[in-house]
């Protein structure tokens, strides 16, 4: 550095932690040096937000939450949005990026998740980073929710009166929780404003600080690995893990190829299917909401539908409480229930490259189950498909609630001393 650039730079040292915090968290973060795909996608999701964040700043700029008709008989919300996509100079093009991306980050997510499966990554002393990332899903789930509503087509008007409806269900403060959602007795302009606000300003202020928290919480313990070693306890002579190579540049360069591959097929489809064959924006919601029209199936985007297919597998009622209530109960439990892994998971052993045979067998009826839940979530429902959704459902929950049994009586390899390349 220049004389001049390193004395600005001791000015700013000065009054704020800037080379510590570089230091802290990439150039002298040391992560472990096995790696693979499976850790590029927790810097994706990373991505997809700034994404969000900033498609969401132009959309903003040009969206109106307003559900009264204009001079053409079409809902104001809905007349803007068809504005920003035909109108607004790439205003399309920043409408596909932004609901492209509402998919992309839950498909990224996912995968995340799924890494902390396979390699223990909830396991001690990562607890905290688990319970901060659960969160993040939930709050991630609230936010796509709300979002969902503003278009104002028909089928984020009549999705949002069934998810809505939903909560009338809990016994004594149902109904007045529902009508507080709403602002009104049904969905209407001020249950968009109420959405609109929420989903612009006051979940993406949490959202944003659940992350922080999260990353924070990551390198003060650690980063996981697929071998499950605690590359901390194995330093040498100056404190540096013996396993362990900087984030940065090793891992910022690394990442760099997971970007791109990913923007490869964001981009795909982004400009060849944005509809993404009615999965990522269903055909339905390119008719302005009508409350007179129902539409013949309502059901949730693709992300939801896991935990919607867990919801209407509930056809009885029990201790006096209708179905409706216990199906509410079991969507909330199927999302909750994933923050307490750290603590039923009992195996002496984090990575799945070192678990038994049982292990892996519940995970792959797990994965089976989970797919077909979120497939069957899209479909109108019948006495056979309830059927199948009732099953997997109990194989969902029995995953997590037999875990402390399972995961004791399989058997095991020891875990490696050191990161093992074979």
């Amino acid at each position: 550095m220049t004389t001049k650039s390193q004395a600005v730079l001791n000015w700013i040292d000065e009054r704020f932690p800037l080379t510590s915090t570089w230091k802290a968290h990439l150039s002298e973060y040391y992560a472990p040096k096995n790696f693979n795909f499976w850790y590029f996608f927790g810097s994706l999701a990373l991505l997809v937000l700034v994404i969000q964040i900033l498609t969401g700043i132009f959309l903003v700029m040009h969206y109106k939450p307003d559900a009264s008709l204009n001079a053409s008989g079409v809902p104001v919300a809905f007349a803007s949005v068809e504005y920003i996509m035909r109108e607004v100079p790439g205003g399309w093009l920043i409408r596909y990026l932004h609901s492209t991306g509402a998919s992309a980050f839950f498909i990224v997510v996912y995968l995340h998740m799924f890494r902390g499966l396979l390699y223990g990554s909830y396991r001690k002393p990562r607890e905290l980073i688990w319970v901060f990332g659960t969160l993040i899903f939930l709050v991630l789930m609230a936010e796509a929710f709300m979002g969902y509503l503003l278009p104002w087509g028909q089928m984020s008007f009549w999705g949002a009166q069934v998810i809505v409806n939903l909560f009338s269900a809990i016994p004594v403060i149902g109904p007045d929780l529902s009508l507080v959602i709403r602002g009104d007795y049904v969905v209407s302009d001020a249950t968009l404003n109420r959405f609109f606000s929420f989903h612009v300003i006051a979940v993406p202020l949490v959202l944003i600080g659940l992350v922080l928290a999260h990353i924070v919480a990551l390198h003060e313990v650690g980063s996981n690995n697929p071998d499950g070693v605690e590359i901390k306890k194995k330093k040498d002579a100056t404190g540096k893990p013996l396993d362990g190579i900087p984030f940065h540049p090793y891992y910022t360069v690394k990442d760099i190829v997971g970007v791109v591959v990913f923007l490869f097929f964001f981009s795909a489809v982004v400009f060849f299917m944005p509809e993404g064959g009615g999965y990522f924006l269903e055909f339905n919601n390119f008719i302005p909401a009508d409350p007179l029209k129902t539409p013949p199936h309502i059901a949730p985007v693709w992300y939801f539908t896991p935990f919607y297919s867990i919801l209407r597998a509930v056809t009885y009622p029990l201790f006096g409480l209708d179905a409706k209530f216990w199906g509410v109960v079991a969507m909330g439990a199927s999302v909750v229930i994933i923050a307490f892994l750290p603590w039923l998971d009992r195996s002496p052993v984090k990575s799945i490259r070192y678990k038994g045979p049982i292990f892996k067998m519940v995970l792959v009826v797990f994965v089976i189950a989970f797919f077909i839940l979120g497939y069957l979530g899209v479909l109108p429902p019948t006495p056979g498909r309830t059927l199948v959704s009732q099953i997997c459902s109990v194989i969902y929950f029995a995953f997590f609630l037999l875990m402390p049994w399972y995961s004791k009586l399989d058997k095991c390899k020891p875990e490696p001393e050191r990161v093992n390349f074979k």
